[in-house]
């Protein structure tokens, strides 16, 4: 079985040795390094390629959000889990613009972080709703709600798009998409990099922020 290589970044050595001892009971999982902080966790990256990093955001001389900007420049195709807490919206809208696939709470169920890490691996943005709603409602400079009417208008959108946009920001994959909205995977993919297109955004975070910055998620 081939497993899923993790780096842990957190500059409290218990927490990363915690949260090492309960991830490699998942026999998929092999955490291949720790780190405690962002230039660390480049640092590991270089020496060790993991495919996913679980990055905590408040972290002495270099913090989740330089570490997320870091490793993405050279590394675009590790995935980075933010480790966050219900009160560092700020720096979560940071991590999610440098690239971060999407964050999960410090004091969530281990099955759900082992979840998000699998998700994140097929490309799916790894979002909580509550967080996330926490931020829009406190950044009104980042986000200004619209009606969906504008927005289809504004940016050129059919109902189709919109309807696949609803279901990116739900967290489902291209597969699950077609599936539910009976097209092939194939199309989905398509339709998204249209969208991404029209939208003139790079990925399916930024799509999933689009979302609910302009009350398209369901």
């Amino acid at each position: 079985m081939e497993k899923t290589k993790v780096i842990l970044v957190d500059d409290e050595k218990l927490v990363a040795d915690g949260l090492k001892i309960i991830l490699e009971t998942y026999e998929d999982i092999e955490v291949i390094a720790t780190a405690s902080n962002g230039q660390e966790a480049l640092n590991r990256c270089r020496n060790h390629k993991p495919d996913v990093v679980l990055m905590d955001i408040r972290m002495p001389e270099c913090d989740g959000v330089i570490g997320t900007k870091l490793v993405k420049k050279e590394f675009k195709d590790i995935k980075i889990l933010i480790l966050t807490t219900f009160n560092d919206v700020q720096y979560i809208h940071e991590a999610l613009k440098y690239g971060a696939s999407g964050y999960i709470l410090k004091d969530s169920d281990y099955d759900l972080i082992y979840e998000g890490i699998k998700a994140s691996l097929k490309g799916n943005v790894v979002i909580n709703p509550e967080v996330i709603s926490k931020m829009i409602s406190e950044s009104s400079s980042y986000y200004k709600k619209a009606s969906i009417e504008k927005v289809t208008k504004d940016f050129n959108l059919n109902e189709k798009e919109i309807n696949i946009i609803k279901k990116v920001a739900s967290g489902l994959s291209n597969k699950e998409i077609g599936k539910k909205l009976f097209l092939s995977e194939g199309t989905i993919k398509n339709n998204i990099s249209m969208i991404l297109s029209k939208l003139s955004l790079r990925d399916r975070t930024q799509l999933t922020i689009f979302a609910f910055k302009n009350n398209i998620a369901e």
